[in-house]
């Protein structure tokens, strides 16, 4: 009891602190520590995140650190392509649908570590978190794409979403933070109406996970608003770089290079592989025209600064 009580709190503070983090770590506690059922450790898991996230949203809205227009069209475009992503996924085997979610987490993080160029010189500091107009474009296209990616994966939105607010969308890191918790609490709401329909709820461990998360949300909000943001910056990177390599590790396998060289062997393993590449070369290219010509502006203290 203790256990999952110590656990549930740094879940619910990672959700708190970065806007991400609590989704991929409460499934694999309630499977492999609780050894609950990976249906009813999923639907858990989206009462826990979706009510921690909940939580920890309330005061980053206080403080005016959540872009509300912009997270609204991020979430409903990243729901239609989480449906798209999760039809395309069954192309697909599960250590390889892992070992691309590896690969991204740790491209991610590590772009995110390495990026040292300031959106912001000092004489032109934003006064505003959020854009003066929303970048409609912008937004429905990001959310798309990285619904897409998650869709495929299945976990792990919060790890994408924040990096997507604030390398794609441009919004400053506590921004990102407190937009992203609107998203998961959108994602978390469908994808609880989905399973809801063929799977039970626990409703005693439910409660104790919640509890938990509820009070490390709580915590985690009130230290996001104290910490730098470039520290917050960085340490949302370390610990998106550490959950690629765990989960590279766990899904590169030897096995999945004896099956992957199988599949490609077979004519029906290149044609996915085919359409995945050409449909990735076009959203690709969608996505830098919509990004040069859906600039997103900032109020600053002298004149408006755009990033591109």
């Amino acid at each position: 009891m203790f256990l999952t009580l110590g656990l549930a709190v740094i879940i619910g503070l990672l959700l708190g602190l970065f806007g991400g983090g609590g989704s991929i770590l409460t499934v694999p506690m309630l499977v492999y520590l609780l050894h609950i059922e990976a249906k009813t450790a999923i639907v858990t898991s989206f009462v826990v995140v979706g009510l921690s996230s909940l939580m920890a949203l309330i005061p980053h809205a206080r403080r005016g650190l959540v872009c509300w227009k912009s997270g609204v069209f991020f979430g409903l475009s990243g729901m239609a392509g989480a449906f798209a992503g999760g039809r395309f996924a069954a192309l697909f085997s599960a250590d390889l649908l892992m070992s691309l979610f590896g690969v991204i987490s740790l491209s991610t993080g590590l772009l995110m570590l390495l990026k040292a160029k300031a959106r912001f010189t000092p004489e032109h500091l934003p006064v505003s978190v959020c854009p003066l107009r929303v970048p409609f474009l912008r937004v429905s296209f990001d959310g798309f794409f990285v619904g897409g990616l998650t869709g495929m994966v299945g976990v792990g939105g919060g790890f994408l979403v924040v990096p997507a607010l604030t390398l794609l969308v441009g919004l400053p890191m506590q921004a990102a933070v407190g937009t992203s918790l609107l998203i998961i609490v959108m994602n978390a709401l469908a994808g609880l109406a989905g399973y809801a329909q063929h799977t039970s709820i626990d409703m005693s461990l439910t409660a104790l996970v919640t509890a938990g998360a509820l009070l490390g949300s709580a915590v985690g909000a009130v230290l996001s608003g104290i910490i730098k943001p470039t520290l917050l910056r960085r340490g949302f990177g370390l610990m998106v770089v550490a959950v690629g390599i765990y989960v590279l590790s766990q899904s590169l396998t030897a096995a999945l290079l004896i099956d992957s060289k199988q599949w490609l062997s077979q004519t029906n393993g290149l044609i996915p592989v085919s359409i995945a590449l050409f449909l990735l070369l076009v959203l690709l290219a969608i996505g830098r025209w919509i990004h040069k010509a859906d600039t997103v502006v900032f109020s600053a203290k002298k004149t408006p600064t755009r990033v591109d």
